[in-house]
């Protein structure tokens, strides 16, 4: 079951997304909002997904969105996609981005558009990756999705 994740989890959700080769920039900001998933109330993290609202409130960031390899396959993924994009809506965002150079047909199954990496820039300019990615040129070598989240694909 997903819950919100807690400043004592950090340590252990930072490193299951360095293993999935995911960003861990700026975890523990208030924007930064994540959730995971044990094996039972304390084992290991098995999930985690979330989103960074940006500063204007209708545009949210997707990240963090991974499941433990062996449970690839499996559904999981689109269910925490999901959880991430309905609660990014239930928080007021109305456009949902996300960087993913090698998902994107698992993004498209949710209604995700490939787009510019400017425009993503433009809509978050404040959000950790954006800046992280601009400070070291990741920027240009990144892909980047949108959709609209007024209604859900499911």
């Amino acid at each position: 079951m997903l819950h919100p994740a807690t400043p004592d989890d950090l340590d252990e959700l930072a490193q299951f997304l360095r293993t999935a080769d995911l960003t861990v920039a700026a975890l523990a900001e208030p924007a930064v909002r994540l959730w995971l998933e044990r094996d039972g109330a304390d084992g290991p993290v098995r999930a985690t997904t979330g989103f960074e609202l940006g500063t204007d409130g209708r545009h949210a960031l997707v990240r963090s969105v991974a499941v433990r390899p062996d449970l690839r396959g499996t559904g999981d993924g689109l269910r925490l996609a999901r959880f991430a994009l309905d609660r990014a809506a239930d928080a007021g965002a109305r456009h949902a981005w996300l960087f993913s150079r090698r998902s994107g047909g698992f993004w498209q199954k949710l209604g995700f558009e490939r787009t510019t990496t400017d425009a993503l820039a433009a809509a978050l300019p404040d959000a950790h990756q954006v800046r992280l990615f601009r400070a070291t040129g990741q920027l240009e070598r990144e892909v980047a999705w949108r959709r609209p989240l007024t209604v859900l694909a499911r």
